[in-house]
């Protein structure tokens, strides 16, 4: 009975799976092993692929620059927040959730707006006798949107670790001789280990395959291969190499996953070195 009842609950999101991830995975593994012209098994998409490798490459590393950025701005703030009264983490928790309900495509539009030649951080620097400054068109207006978009995709996840961090291991370790930095390097970051290769995924994944921040506050020099991809499908010149490189960046996420379920362990566990 117990069976019969656990099948008919898991049924839904085994539907749901087949239909919105298997299918569409499949799809775009089809396309991408597919002759545009014949329709037939080839793997002429795959090796085109080469000559998107310098994009590729810069994409992952805008991407982990844009992580290590957050994890460093995101840290104190998600530790700041666990470590305030219940109350006060609702209000911080709502206000770092706040800019995720308002469009990306108007948060980033907002930076354009800043950052532009004609813009108001250059009308400020312009009354003290600065500039103008070019803020936009460079792959630091890029990290930036980056960064500002994907924040809060680091703070949930470190916040949601530390917060469940046992106070009485902190206490141990002051008995026992640790100053500050030993309770935290030996204590607190082992702990929210978890937290940690959670939110650089989080943040990893989508800045990889973006590709609005880098059109809208990038140059020519900054294209990404989400840019790529986008103009494969959208202006029609091949989708099957637009598949591919769709493939890519999946098993790219897949990997990246993998570490993160291999490595991350319990949120609530932790080794202490």
């Amino acid at each position: 009975m117990k069976k019969t009842k656990s099948v008919l609950l898991t049924t839904p999101y085994i539907l749901w799976m087949v239909a919105f991830t298997l299918i569409p995975l499949g799809v775009v593994a089809y396309y991408a092993l597919t002759d545009p012209a014949t329709g037939e098994f080839s793997l002429t998409n795959i090796r085109e692929l080469g000559m998107y490798l310098p994009v590729l490459g810069s994409s992952i590393w805008y991407s982990l620059v844009s992580s290590a950025i957050c994890l460093l701005l995101g840290y104190p703030v998600a530790y700041y927040i666990a470590h305030r009264s219940p109350l006060v983490q609702k209000f911080l928790y709502m206000l770092v959730m706040l800019p995720m309900c308002m469009s990306f495509l108007l948060r980033t539009l907002a930076w354009v707006g800043l950052l532009q030649d004609t813009g108001i951080i250059n009308r400020l620097l312009g009354l003290i006798g600065i500039g103008p400054v070019t803020l936009i068109r460079t792959p630091g207006a890029v990290i930036l949107g980056m960064v500002y978009n994907y924040l809060p995709y680091m703070v949930l996840p470190l916040y949601s670790t530390i917060v469940k961090i046992d106070h009485r291991l902190v206490e141990a370790a002051q008995d026992l001789g640790c100053n500050s930095r030993k309770v935290f390097s030996k204590v607190i970051l082992p702990l929210s280990m978890p937290g940690i290769l959670s939110g650089v995924t989080m943040v990893f994944v989508p800045a990889v395959s973006t590709f609005y921040i880098s059109q809208k506050l990038g140059g020519t020099d900054t294209v990404m291969i989400g840019d790529v991809i986008e103009r494969q499908f959208k202006q029609g010149s091949n989708p099957n190499l637009g598949a591919a490189l769709s493939l890519v960046l999946m098993i790219l996420v897949f990997v990246c996953t993998g570490i993160m379920n291999r490595f991350g362990g319990d949120e609530e566990g932790g080794v202490i070195a």
